[in-house]
C-alpha cells in the first residue's frame, strides 16, 4: 500500500470514527439543588457533598453531572415551589430539595414526577408527593434519643422542656413526637412542653430564656435542632447546671460541647445527604434504577467532649474556603 493509499484510510477511518457510538458527545445532567436556606453550614455542606459526588461520578460514569444551586435566603416554601417551576422550565433531569414545608411543595414535586423528572428529599421530606427517595434520619427515633440521653444525664427524674422550630416540617414534627412519646417511658421525669420558636436563632432563644424565666425548676433541654447553639452566649447557666442535649454539630455548636454547656450533640450525615441524594438520582436518570427503598435513614454520631476536636475536622473539608 503507497503512502497515499495508507493516508487515505487512515483519514476515511477517523471520519468514520465521528460517527459511531464510542464517539458521541458526552452524555450530561443537570441536577437542581434547593435547600432551605443560604448560609447555614448543615445545606453548605451537603451542598459539597452533592458538588463532590457530581465530579467523581462524572469521572467514574464517563458522564458530565452539573449541580444548579437554587435556594431561598431564608426559609420559603413557596419560593422552593417556585424554584421547582423554574427548574423544569429550565430542563433539569432531576431534583433534590429539602422540604421546608411539604404541605405548599407536594403539588410541585408532583409536577415534576409527572413530567418525568425525578425527586429525592433530604432532610425535610414530603411524605406524601411523589418523590421517589428520601434522605435523612428517622426522625421520630432522633426525637426519642434525644429524651432518653437527656434522661441518662437526668437519672431519670426531673422537668424538662424541648426546642423545636418550623411547627409546618414535617421532619421536625415526628421528632417533637418522639420526644414526647419517650418521655412518658420515664415516670419521674416531667415534661413542660415542646416549644416552638419562629424563624431565627434569636427566636430560639428568646424563647428558652422565656420558658426558664417562667419555669426555674427546669433541669433539662432537648434541642430538636441546633437553632439557639448558632449564637453567643446563648444558654445563660453554668456549665452542668442545667443539661442539654441537642441534634447536629454544626461548627457553631461545638463550642458549647466545650464549654460544658451541652454535653452530647447528635449528629447528622449532612455532607453524606448531598453525596447520596446524587447518586441516587444518577443511578434513576442514567441507569435507570430505583433505590432498595424509598427512605435511606442514616444515623446519628454522638459528639462529646472526647470526640469533639476530630469531629471538628469534618467541617474544615464540607465548609467552602
Amino acid at each position: 500500500m503507497t503512502t497515499t493509499s495508507r493516508l487515505f484510510s487512515r483519514l476515511a477511518f477517523l471520519a468514520l470514527g465521528f460517527f459511531t457510538p464510542l464517539a458521541q458527545a458526552q452524555k450530561s445532567y443537570t441536577i437542581g439543588m434547593i435547600a432551605k436556606s443560604q448560609g447555614n453550614p448543615f445545606f453548605e455542606a451537603a451542598r459539597v457533598g452533592a458538588n463532590d459526588a457530581a465530579r467523581e461520578l462524572s469521572a467514574k460514569h464517563g458522564i458530565k453531572i452539573k449541580i444548579d444551586w437554587r435556594t431561598p435566603n431564608d426559609e420559603d416554601a413557596q419560593k422552593q415551589a417556585e424554584m421547582i417551576e423554574q427548574l423544569l422550565l429550565s430542563g433539569t433531569d432531576g431534583i433534590i430539595i429539602s422540604c421546608s414545608d411539604a404541605n405548599k411543595l407536594t403539588d410541585a414535586i408532583n409536577k415534576a414526577a409527572k413530567q418525568g423528572v425525578p425527586v429525592a428529599t433530604y432532610s425535610g421530606d414530603a411524605p406524601q408527593s411523589k418523590r421517589f427517595v428520601a434522605l435523612g434520619i428517622d426522625d421520630f427515633k432522633c426525637g426519642e434519643q434525644t429524651m432518653e440521653e437527656l434522661a441518662k444525664m437526668l437519672n431519670g427524674k426531673g422537668v424538662v422542656a424541648a426546642i423545636d422550630g418550623n411547627p409546618n416540617a414535617a421532619n421536625l414534627q415526628k421528632r417533637a413526637a418522639g420526644f414526647r412519646a419517650a418521655a412518658k417511658k420515664f415516670p419521674e421525669i416531667k415534661l413542660l412542653d415542646v416549644f416552638y420558636h419562629k424563624e431565627t436563632p434569636q427566636d430560639a432563644v428568646a424563647r428558652i430564656e422565656q420558658v426558664m424565666q417562667a419555669n426555674p425548676d427546669i433541669a433539662g433541654w432537648g434541642l430538636l435542632g441546633g437553632w439557639p447553639l448558632f449564637t453567643d452566649n446563648a444558654l445563660k447557666w453554668k456549665p452542668g447546671t442545667v443539661k442539654c442535649v441537642c441534634v447536629d454539630a454544626l461548627p457553631q455548636q461545638l463550642r458549647y460541647v466545650r464549654s460544658g454547656h451541652v454535653p452530647l450533640l447528635l449528629s447528622q450525615d449532612v455532607y453524606g445527604y448531598g453525596y447520596r441524594a446524587v447518586e441516587h438520582v444518577v443511578n434513576k436518570v442514567h441507569f435507570k434504577k430505583n433505590p432498595a427503598k424509598v427512605m435511606d435513614d442514616s444515623p446519628l454520631t454522638p459528639v462529646t467532649k472526647e470526640n469533639v476536636e476530630e469531629f471538628a475536622k469534618n467541617w474544615a473539608k464540607w465548609l467552602p474556603k
